[in-house]
C-alpha cells in the first residue's frame, strides 16, 4: 500500500495545526510531526529557523529522518510546519526512491484575516508582524497556485470540509 505524506503549510494563524491534528484522525495509520517541535529539539545554541541556516537545515534533516522511519513502519505522515515550495520539493526529491504520495497544501488568507487570527492566539505564541511577513513571503514564493488553499472563508466548524478538500483534490500532489 502506498503511504501518503501531507505537508500542511502556510504562515502562522491560517489553521495549519488545527487542521493537521484533525487530519491525522481521518487516516487509518497516521503520525503527526510538528515542525516547530522538531526545530526546538536543540535547546542551547539553537537559532531561529528563519534566520539561522544551521537550525533550519537540522530541522529539515530531522523531519526527513522521522518521515522515513514512519513510512517504513507503514504510517501516513502529516507535517505541520511553515514549508516553502523549495523545502517541499527538497523533501520530495529526498524521498523519490520510496513509493509515497506527497501532498503539499499551503493555507492562505488576506492580511486583515491573518492579523485578526494571530491576535486570537494565546499571547505566548502570537507572531505579530512576523505573520504578515510570512504571508508576503508565501505570496512571493508560490508560483504554482495549485498548492494554495484559501482558508479565509472557513471557520473551525468547517474543518471537515477543508480535510475533504485535502484528501480528495489531486491538485495538491507533488508526487
Amino acid at each position: 500500500m502506498t503511504r501518503s505524506i501531507y505537508i500542511i503549510s502556510g504562515p502562522a494563524g491560517v489553521g495549519k495545526s488545527t487542521t493537521s491534528r484533525k487530519l491525522v484522525e481521518h487516516l487509518d495509520r497516521s503520525s503527526y510531526i510538528s515542525g516547530d517541535d522538531i526545530s526546538h529539539l536543540p535547546v542551547n545554541g539553537r537559532g531561529k529557523p528563519w534566520i539561522c541556516q544551521e537550525t533550519h537545515k537540522l530541522t529539515w534533516i530531522n523531519i526527513l529522518s522521522l518521515v522515513k522511519n514512519l513510512i517504513e513502519f507503514n504510517y501516513d505522515v502529516v507535517i505541520d510546519y511553515v514549508t516553502f515550495p523549495t523545502e517541499a520539493n527538497w523533501l520530495a526529491s529526498e524521498l523519490e526512491s520510496i513509493n509515497v504520495r506527497i501532498i503539499y497544501v499551503v493555507f492562505m488568507v488576506d492580511d486583515e484575516t491573518i492579523i485578526r487570527r494571530d491576535q486570537l492566539r494565546d499571547p505566548t505564541i502570537q507572531m505579530g508582524a512576523r505573520s504578515v511577513i510570512l504571508l508576503n513571503e508565501f505570496k512571493e514564493a508560490l508560483k504554482d497556485e495549485r498548492h494554495i488553499l484559501n482558508t479565509q472563508a472557513y471557520s473551525v466548524d468547517q474543518i471537515d470540509e477543508v480535510i475533504e478538500e485535502i484528501l480528495n483534490n489531486n491538485r495538491f500532489l507533488i508526487s
